[in-house]
This record gives structure tokens, C-alpha cells and sequence, in this order.
């Protein structure tokens, strides 16, 4: 990375994409790719790729384009991928035991380390072989196993309250599911997924397509 860049959030978030589509390109066994190539594949203009990448110094070559592998090991260290995350869920849900799920069979380096609930009646279930545990250890638990990641998926209400435990005890980061911003200290990174906003947005998209076609 170029010393003192300040690299956009809106790159930063371009970047899981192109990684994504460099791993379809290892899976069918094509070793490079030019930036020619790569725009007509992901969506962006090629000049906005070149520019996206030389904020990290680049990686390609003139008349030969990127190195599949190569792009996509640069990327995954970028991104932090290049290690593995230990993480905790907050609200065992519906919603908390999907995206259990969904880190257990698709994230490598994504790892669950705990499960944590308030209902009695969770307390103690297994999901994946981790067994559901009180939220009152939350604190002690990320302490006691240097937790990276708290992932939340409780109501609205608690969410602030779990994210504060959560930063206390230690955390890196936070994957906040709860339909709410939350304020966290500067050095904990957070990612608010707001999936009513994501749905929002797909409204606007159809409602704008229809009026295109009339």
C-alpha cells in the first residue's frame, strides 16, 4: 500500500468483489487476466480497476495484464484474509443461528468460537457442536479467548448495551446485525448491516425499472 494513501471506504468495499471473481477465475484455470478482460467480467470500467488497484501499488504489467493467483493473494492480505478470526454471536436467534450457519459452511477464517443468549431456553442447545452459553459470561469468555469479532444479532433495544460489553472485553471488531448504528471507540472497526436498507434499496431499483418500461 502507497505510504500515507487514505484509501476510500467505497474501494475498500470493491475489493471482496473483485477477490470474488479472481476465485472463479483460479477454479477454471485461467492464470491471467487484463484489466480489458476484468471489466468486461465484474461490471467496472477497466480504468476504474487500474485505479482501484494502484492505491495498493498496482500488481500489474504492461501488456500482460495481473497474475490471477498473484491479485488474489495480494487482495486476501489487503483485506486481512490471510489469517483467521476468532469470533462470538450475541442473540441466538432465528437470525443469529443463520448466520452461524452460514460463517460454518462459507467463511474459512471465519472462525465461532461461542454462542451467547439470554432465553433459557436456548441456553444449552448446540448449533455446529458450540454450545449456547449465558449472556451474563459474555465479558469474561472474550477475555479469557482473545475474541476478534462480536457479531450481533439481538433486538434493537440491547444492541448498544451488547456492543459496549463487546468493546470492553476486548474486541477488534463488531458485525452489528441490530437495525441501529452504534458508537464504538475508535480503534474497534464496525460494520453495520442494515438489511432493511439493502431491501429498501431493491424497492427503489424495481419501481425504477418499471417506470423505464413504460
Amino acid at each position: 500500500m502507497k505510504k500515507d494513501t487514505k484509501i476510500s471506504n467505497v474501494v475498500i468495499k470493491r475489493l471482496p468483489r473483485y477477490r470474488r471473481y479472481l476465485k472463479e477465475l483460479q477454479r477454471k484455470g485461467i492464470s491471467k487476466i487484463s484489466s480489458n478482460e476484468f471489466s468486461r467480467l465484474i461490471g467496472y470500467t477497466a480504468s476504474q480497476i487500474r485505479q482501484d488497484l494502484n492505491n495498493f501499488g498496482g500488481f500489474g504489467q504492461q501488456g500482460y495484464g495481473y497474475n490471477v493467483d498473484s491479485l488474489y493473494n495480494e487482495i486476501s492480505a489487503i483485506l486481512g484474509l490471510d489469517q483467521e478470526y476468532k469470533m462470538v454471536i450475541v442473540g441466538v436467534g432465528n437470525l443469529g443461528q443463520a448466520i452461524a450457519n452460514y460463517t460454518y459452511y462459507y467463511k474459512a477464517g471465519f472462525v465461532v468460537h461461542g454462542l451467547f443468549d439470554v432465553n433459557p431456553r436456548l441456553i444449552g442447545i448446540k448449533i455446529n457442536d458450540i454450545e449456547v452459553m449465558d449472556y451474563e459470561n459474555l465479558v469474561e469468555y472474550v477475555e479469557d479467548n482473545n475474541i476478534d469479532i462480536g457479531i450481533i444479532c439481538t433486538t434493537k433495544d440491547n444492541a448498544q448495551e451488547v456492543a459496549d460489553k463487546l468493546c470492553f472485553a476486548g474486541v477488534k471488531g463488531i458485525w452489528n446485525f441490530a437495525p441501529i448504528d452504534l458508537e464504538v471507540p475508535d480503534h474497534v472497526a464496525v460494520e453495520n448491516v442494515h438489511l432493511s436498507d439493502s431491501l429498501h434499496s431493491l424497492a427503489y431499483h424495481m419501481n425504477r425499472n418499471g417506470e423505464s418500461r413504460q
